[in-house]
């Protein structure tokens, strides 16, 4: 009876994976659906309408960009994980998918199991930035600084849990600092404070931060990520300003509902690493201070394990909580 069940088992599978085979041979058939979950204008629609073209060149059908912001992308990849797993729905997400398991505990989907990897597309250096008064030129004198006046240096972020308040704190736990969290409403109040003197530092993306920095208005201390970024050349890294572990790069991703078929995700892959090969698209993603990235669905899942991970536990190191 059990061998007959396993062969009754082993056949369906056999079914199932010729029938996905077969859908995916006709794929793409019409229009696919690409759910940005933030508004129009920022990193992740700039950089999911600077893709879409070249891919669906690539794939013969139009990608048509879809913004569903709201609840920090969570109403967005929501929708994403529900739709039908049929590859024709896909997201573009940045690291608020992989921050988002640790600050939320009521997620309307499981991040690693209602959605599935398809492809990284870049990472997104950010930048530790301060207005000139600081007295302080590298990582090192900041540091000194922090240690020898606990609790009187102030940084400023997007708000509670936004990518660079965690970026404040996992600094603070590389560097074993007390500088004092400052939330603004969004990354621009918060840059606009530093500006101001406000608040003497914060961490910013390159495009966002190198007007200023050209125009003397503000100083750069490091970079994250492991070699300097061509559009601040004379930025370090932090690994060279001396202090590691201190990488909370921006990482953009391509999803698709999990049960998609393993054809169509392998297909996607191979034509968004094409596309990001393209010196046109290379170039401009190199404008934006971002890094092209590439790989299999596979390295892209072992990040989104190891991020999450991460920012988990940074997350609770610094006590920080979402109401």
């Amino acid at each position: 009876m059990k061998s007959l069940r396993g062969l009754v088992g082993a056949c369906m599978a056999a079914a199932l994976l010729a029938a996905g085979t077969a859908a995916a041979q006709d794929w793409p058939a019409r229009p696919i659906r690409l759910i940005v979950p933030f508004a129009p204008g920022g990193g992740t629609d700039i950089l999911a309408r600077l893709i879409a073209p070249k891919l669906a060149g690539a794939l013969g059908q139009q990608i048509v960009v879809d913004n569903k912001p709201g609840a920090a992308s969570i109403i967005g990849t929501q929708m994403a994980a529900k739709a039908a797993p049929d590859g024709y729905t896909v997201m573009m997400v940045d690291s608020s998918f992989i921050i988002n398991p640790g600050l939320r505990k009521d997620l309307p989907y499981d991040s690693l199991k209602d959605l599935a990897p398809v492809a990284h597309l870049a990472t997104g250096p950010v930048i530790l930035v301060a207005h000139p008064s600081l007295q302080a030129d590298t990582v090192g004198e900041l540091i000194k600084q922090a240690k020898a006046q606990p609790d009187k240096l102030f940084y400023g972020s997007g708000g509670n849990g936004a990518s660079t308040h965690l970026a404040g704190e996992l600094f603070n736990l590389a560097a074993g600092t007390k500088i004092a969290h400052v939330p603004y409403k969004g990354t621009g109040e918060a840059f606009a404070a530093v500006l101001a003197n406000q608040v003497p530092i914060t961490f910013a993306g390159i495009s966002s931060a190198r007007p200023a920095l050209d125009a003397g208005k503000l100083k750069a201390l490091a970079l994250t990520g492991s070699q300097r970024n061509p559009a601040v050349p004379d930025v370090p890294t932090f690994d060279e300003a001396g202090l590691a572990g201190v990488d909370s790069s921006t990482h953009w991703q391509m999803l698709a509902p999990a049960g998609t078929p393993q054809a169509v995700i392998a297909r996607l892959n191979a034509e968004v690493n094409k596309v990001l090969q393209d010196p046109e698209i290379r170039e401009r993603v190199a404008g934006l201070g971002y890094v092209p990235a590439g790989g299999s669905p596979q390295d892209l899942a072992a990040l989104d394990e190891k991020e999450i991970a991460k920012w988990r536990q940074v997350i609770q190191a610094a006590g920080i909580s979402i109401q």
